[in-house]
């Protein structure tokens, strides 16, 4: 072991790193909710992606890059799948004919409604873990962060 990287500093990161503890929370917490999803046939991420695409107009792919913190090309290789089963269409926008829209299908419409109760039920039984501290609390914390 080199002395000028003791142990502690290892100690110190496991113990005060946020950046370690919120990747590790996102992960379990993404484990939780697939697992909650999964007999809809969504993962987490999907469910979050076809929600996001819950709106009266469908968005432009650039739309949705802030709103999941994902890029563009990860964002457009987390559609195809979702193109490929039927839940998502791509549509001409009516005031620009060079971009594209992204809409629910009524499949997808049907497979969000399906999925909702499992999502909230995973979520209220996240919440009741984190009580007695303030899970909007937290939510406001981690959107600083952002």
């Amino acid at each position: 072991m080199d002395p000028d990287l003791p142990l502690s500093a290892t100690h110190e990161v496991r113990d005060r790193c946020l950046c370690l503890h919120l990747q590790r929370a996102a992960r379990r917490l993404a484990r939780r909710f697939d697992a909650a999803l999964r007999p809809h046939g969504l993962t987490n991420g999907q469910f979050s992606l076809l929600m996001a695409l819950n709106r009266p107009e469908g968005p432009r792919i650039g739309d949705l890059v802030p709103l999941l913190g994902m890029d563009r090309t990860t964002l457009t290789a987390a559609l195809k799948p979702l193109e490929r089963r039927g839940l998502v269409c791509s549509v001409a926008d009516a005031a620009d004919a060079r971009a594209r829209r992204l809409v629910l299908t009524t499949a997808g419409i049907a497979r969000l409604k399906a999925a909702l109760p499992a999502w909230r039920a995973a979520h209220d039984a996240v919440d009741a873990t984190l009580d007695p501290a303030d899970p909007e609390g937290l939510r406001q914390a981690l959107k600083r962060i952002e």
